[in-house]
């Protein structure tokens, strides 16, 4: 692998990671209090510090980030690293932070009311290391990483989180989104919500497949004449 490619996952790893650091200090010493009004939705304002946490790491925008960061700054330290596991986390990494790209951006954003510093870290956090993100994956792969077994594997973070989520919210009453909201929709209608979300990672996860084959084939044609010279 091309060292410049060892440069781009450090620098993906690096705009993850400020994202995510700029945002768990903001909630974590309170900076901005949450204006959220609705009790079935996290953000309680009288809550102290430890529950600003726990919300923190119920959102799965802080997850994503998290996994990109952690997955490209360990391929940064060894860029050849491979295994089934980490190619499924690879997977993951784009596959999560292009969902939170795109239900923020589509269907989120016009909820959410960002205070101060909170737009720069809103705009690392659901804009910038989203399109970093995948603009790096294109550029540096790695390729042929992705399968149907790949895809199956890297729905394991999401449940897991999924199941955190939810276990969370029925013990506190409160929920990351709208459409997770048990308290508020119910069970069934919630069931349908993450089924449609499901899909869409799987119709994604597809599409990414599908990119990385094309990808791989025009490489290889542009390296067959040069090997044949």
């Amino acid at each position: 692998m091309a060292p410049w490619k060892k440069w781009l996952f450090g620098i993906n790893a690096l705009v993850a990671a400020a994202g995510m650091t700029m945002s768990f200090t903001l909630a974590a010493l309170g900076v901005y209090p949450s204006v959220n009004t609705n009790p079935t939705m996290l953000g309680n304002p009288e809550q102290g510090p430890i529950g600003r946490i726990l919300d923190f790491f119920t959102y799965f925008t802080i997850w994503s980030n998290i996994l990109v960061a952690v997955v490209l700054f360990m391929l940064f330290l060894k860029p050849d690293r491979d295994s089934f596991w980490f190619r499924a986390l690879r997977l993951d990494s784009v596959l999560m932070i292009v969902v939170t790209g795109l239900v923020y951006n589509v269907v989120l954003a016009g909820t959410v009311t960002n205070q101060g510093f909170e737009v720069v870290t809103n705009f690392f956090d659901h804009i910038l290391t989203p399109v970093v993100t995948l603009v790096v994956w294109l550029v540096c792969g790695p390729r042929g990483w992705i399968s149907v077994k790949v895809i199956a594997a890297s729905l394991v973070v999401p449940i897991v989180w999924l199941i955190w989520a939810l276990i969370r919210g029925a013990f506190i009453g409160a929920y990351p989104y709208p459409f997770l909201d048990v308290a508020t929709l119910g069970y069934g209608a919630v069931l349908v919500n993450v089924l449609g979300v499901v899909v869409l990672a799987i119709v994604i996860s597809v599409i990414l497949w599908g990119v990385d084959w094309v990808i791989s084939r025009l490489t290889q044609q542009k390296r067959e004449p040069a090997a044949a010279s």
